[in-house]
């Protein structure tokens, strides 16, 4: 394929890794862990086709039954933009959403393997009052899909200490990066096993989205949001994205939060955000990580007039985010190890070498086993798609004011 990266590439920007972690990267003298990561071709959506290609993908990284059987199970989803925010007339789980029969299919499959119980968990800018099932309704997704594919499905919105009336306190091994520890939800830690489901796309912020930036999404906006500690708990979260505290640092979070370890430290969402992202990978430990390729978008994480729709045909699974994460980011025809100023991390540093160098995972795919078809076999070029934007101006990837969550 014209424009993709190699071997060679993509070892020759291991150099520059050390350079983005010079307070903790001493910590670490063994390589960061390793684990298969499935990859199968898929061209629709048709349970008939999504089940038995994620049970045999499945099956390649051990099997559902040792990781949920008899497990309570936690699944993210990655609502971002809210369930009214399209690409021109496409349903949301054909461009920036998760489908909602991958993850039905998913639960389905983790039924089989014996689940005890399988919770839904997400922040959505909702009421209090408003449960998490009116928020699929609003995006035309119908809860009884879920419910009818487990025996025990529950949903929450994270935004919220609900039921436990106060938040659990994840701290960041080693102390962190950007804060030492993060309030979320209890659900984040009442589960044996966390489950990442994400589409792969582009990000204006942290060049790409995959399930690693899904997890961006546990800071709960009570505690973090633009409106964190202005509201009481039965209004509706209003400035519902993350930008003052978390992208520019402009006051404390909320509710006793934690606050950042160094005030001095950049401003700039470039560097704050990625840092946010490793130190919640290393917080939230992820057990399952899959990546929907099977259709996503180009050019954004949340739909605007720039971006594409897509159909790479791919589904990725793995049992470790980071690894699972840079074999899609090489899908995508990007160098997983390039550092800041390099396609696609143009404006921020390379949150998959942070994690790498916080012992969460390897970002090397040279050092990743892929089981199934080889990177090469499916690669979709989204860099070619984005140099295609460039040259009519740069608009979708030159620095918004107001990134995207």
């Amino acid at each position: 394929m014209p424009g993709a990266i190699s071997r060679r590439e993509i070892l020759a920007s291991l150099g520059a890794s050390g350079l983005l972690l010079p307070r903790a990267a001493s910590a670490f003298t063994t390589p960061a862990p390793v684990a298969p990561v499935a990859i199968a071709r898929c061209k629709t959506y048709e349970p008939s086709e999504l089940v038995p290609i994620l049970d045999g993908m499945f099956d390649k990284l051990g099997g559902l039954g040792r990781l949920v059987q008899g497990k309570t199970v936690a699944i993210k989803l990655n609502f971002n933009g809210g369930p009214t925010v399209r690409l021109g007339h496409l349903p949301l789980g054909d461009t920036h959403w998760p489908h909602p029969n991958l993850l039905a299919a998913t639960m389905h499959l983790m039924a089989r393997a014996g689940v005890h119980r399988v919770r839904l968990v997400e922040g959505v800018a909702a009421p209090l009052t408003d449960p998490l099932e009116e928020h699929m309704l609003d995006a035309n997704w119908d809860p009884r899909q879920f419910l009818r594919a487990a025996p025990r499905v529950e949903f929450e919105n994270t935004n919220y200490a609900n039921a436990a009336k106060k938040f659990t306190r994840l701290s960041v091994p080693h102390g962190g990066l950007l804060f030492p520890a993060y309030d979320v939800n209890h659900s984040y830690a009442d589960c044996d096993v966390f489950v990442s489901i994400a589409k792969c796309k582009d990000h204006p912020t942290t060049g790409v989205s995959t399930v690693m930036k899904n997890l961006f999404g546990i800071t709960p906006l009570t505690v973090y949001g633009n409106g964190a500690g202005k509201w009481v708990d039965n209004d509706l979260v209003y400035g519902n994205d993350r930008i003052q505290i978390l992208h520019r640092g402009t006051r404390r979070p909320a509710m006793d939060a934690p606050p950042e370890i160094d005030p001095a430290s950049p401003r700039d969402d470039g560097y704050r955000v990625p840092r946010i992202v490793a130190d919640l990978t290393a917080a939230r430990p992820v057990h399952l990580a899959i990546i929907d390729g099977v259709k996503t978008m180009a050019g954004g994480q949340t739909p605007d007039p720039w971006c594409t729709p897509v159909e790479p045909g791919v589904l990725m699974a793995g049992t470790n985010v980071v690894n699972t994460s840079a074999v899609a980011v090489a899908v995508m025809n990007y160098d997983p190890r390039a550092p800041k100023g390099a396609v696609p991390f143009e404006h921020s540093d390379n949150k998959l070498l942070l994690a790498e160098q916080l012992g969460v995972g390897s970002a090397d795919p040279s050092r990743i086993e892929v089981a199934g078809p080889s990177i090469r076999e499916v690669m979709f070029d989204f860099r070619a798609l984005r140099e295609k934007r460039r040259a009519l101006g740069d608009r979708p990837y030159r620095r918004r004011p107001r990134p995207q969550n």
